[in-house]
């Protein structure tokens, strides 16, 4: 394999997971301190990314840095935008970093977002963490606009293919699909509506079994059948909210 790298095409990668309370974003830190005066010191957050091996194809070159960070090899990738403003680094930080790092001031990255399962994913916790979508910290460069926009496409999505369910375990409840898509979505759902909606689709199965949890009803798990969705012949609305 060739290791040699592009000094001005990167990808950057959006790692969005799903907990219990909502939609997150792995960000990983950032930090660098010159010890001079002149030199302003760097302790904030980005998104994950890095630039293209000369050997690899874009989508190669992405992947590599999603396994490389959670060890997780099995995965789906949306390739959502392209940034090449030649002002994207604009901060004295944001320079001192590129420069640091012997990477051109003007560059081009191509982005992608991962959807996961929170629990589903190790990381080193000394180096990354997960934020909220709706509270997200100070980040480098231009990394908030990235995750704007990819979570906005995102929204889209989801409503026309089956990402939502790369966000979910395996099997989960009508009430965890609804809470998935209310936390991307940023709305509330009305519950009897969305479950008469989601029982039409074959592709969602229901299970013999049920999760146990505080209520007094374990509520009935269902699994999603991309088989069963790959053979539909006219792809509609996952589920029309």
């Amino acid at each position: 394999m060739d290791f040699r790298k592009r000094d001005n095409v990167s990808v950057d990668c959006v790692i969005f997971g799903l907990n219990d309370l909502g939609l997150n974003v792995l960000l990983r830190k950032r930090t660098l301190n010159m010890f001079d005066e002149n030199y302003p010191v760097i302790d904030d957050w980005m998104i994950t990314g890095g630039r293209v091996f000369i050997s690899k194809t874009l989508e190669e070159s992405a992947n590599v840095i999603f396994e490389g960070i959670t060890g997780y090899n099995e995965f789906n990738r949306t390739q959502f935008r392209t940034y090449g403003n030649p002002t994207r680094l604009k901060s004295d930080k944001d320079l001192l970093w590129v420069r640091s790092h012997g990477v051109k001031t003007q560059s081009m990255t191509i982005a992608y977002y991962f959807a996961q399962p929170i629990e589903s994913i190790i990381v080193d916790e000394d180096q990354f963490k997960w934020f909220s979508i709706d509270a997200l910290p100070e980040l480098g460069f231009d990394h908030s606009k990235i995750i704007k926009d990819a979570h906005e496409d995102l929204k889209q999505k989801i409503m026309v293919e089956p990402i939502i369910f790369d966000l979910m375990p395996n099997k989960f409840t009508l009430n965890e699909l609804q809470f998935a898509f209310e936390s991307v979505l940023e709305i509330e759902l009305d519950n009897r509506n969305f479950r008469k909606k989601v029982l039409k689709k074959i592709y969602i199965v229901p299970l013999n079994e049920t999760k146990k949890g505080t209520a007094k009803k374990p509520s009935k798990l269902y699994v999603f059948s991309r088989d069963v969705y790959d053979k539909v012949s006219e792809k509609d609305f996952i589920v029309n909210v």
